[in-house]
């Protein structure tokens, strides 16, 4: 996928994406690239985000990134404005994910989840802001989860930080729109990643589309939320979730 060429609908513009080193976030980062952006690869995994950005070449460069930390942001996005001369799309990927009831969750995971998950991007969104003013305009993709549109079993903090960043899409929308800045979220189902190990097919042949997702197909999504095919676009919620959202089917006869 790295070498694949797309039609070029990105060419010029500059993409922060976080959680960058694998999964969601490093088919986001091949197929911004693929399509004429460059990219700052960002995520807490050095070794695997460096590999990741050397294999995307000139077209992109890693920065190591904590989105729970202010200043580590800071210092990311001077990185990419120095380096590239303009930001002009936020990609809010990175994530963390632990089960529990909402009577039996950890404090610690909810918190690690709300710092991630919620905190994360809002700091995000307060660091490219003025780049993206001065460049005219701009994107910012939430990636949040079919759990921040219907209500799940055992992902009570998970659920709240999906449901917050949700929220938090929609004002921002609000408050940066007259900027040109547009803001909204995508809401995958269950996507083959590490996140998601153990987790096939066969977990979810009761929805409409009964298969897991591939990281690939959020990515497409993802291009598109940051293209100016979308420029009308923003406080959208696009879920990429196989009809997830939508329940289950009767088992086939």
């Amino acid at each position: 996928m790295g070498s694949m060429t797309l039609d070029g609908r990105l060419d010029g513009k500059v993409a922060v994406v976080t959680g960058a080193a694998r999964g969601m976030g490093e088919a986001i980062a091949r197929r911004l690239v693929a399509e004429g952006a460059t990219v700052l690869v960002t995520d807490v995994l050095e070794a695997e985000g460096k590999a990741v950005a050397h294999t995307l070449g000139a077209k992109a460069l890693f920065v190591p990134l904590d989105v729970a930390s202010a200043e580590s942001w800071g210092e990311a996005v001077e990185t990419a404005y120095e380096t590239f001369g303009s930001i002009g799309v936020l990609v809010n990927n990175a994530g963390v994910l632990a089960y529990g009831a909402v009577d039996a969750a950890s404090e610690a995971d909810v918190r690690r989840m709300l710092d991630v998950n919620l905190i994360g991007p809002f700091l995000g969104i307060q660091a490219v802001v003025p780049y993206l003013r001065e460049a005219g305009g701009g994107s910012i993709v939430n990636i949040s989860s079919a759990a921040g549109l219907i209500g799940m079993p055992s992902l009570a903090g998970y659920a709240t930080s999906k449901w917050g960043l949700r929220g938090l899409t929609k004002a921002a929308a609000l408050d940066l729109g007259r900027d040109g800045i547009r803001v909204n979220s995508i809401h995958p189902g269950g996507v083959r990643t590490a996140m998601a190990s153990g987790a096939d097919d066969a977990m979810f042949a009761g929805y409409a589309i009964p298969r897991i997702g591939e990281p690939e197909e959020i990515a497409a999504a993802v291009a598109f939320l940051a293209s100016d095919e979308a420029s009308f676009i923003t406080g959208a919620e696009l879920a990429v979730d196989g009809g997830m959202v939508l329940g289950t089917l009767p088992a086939a006869r």
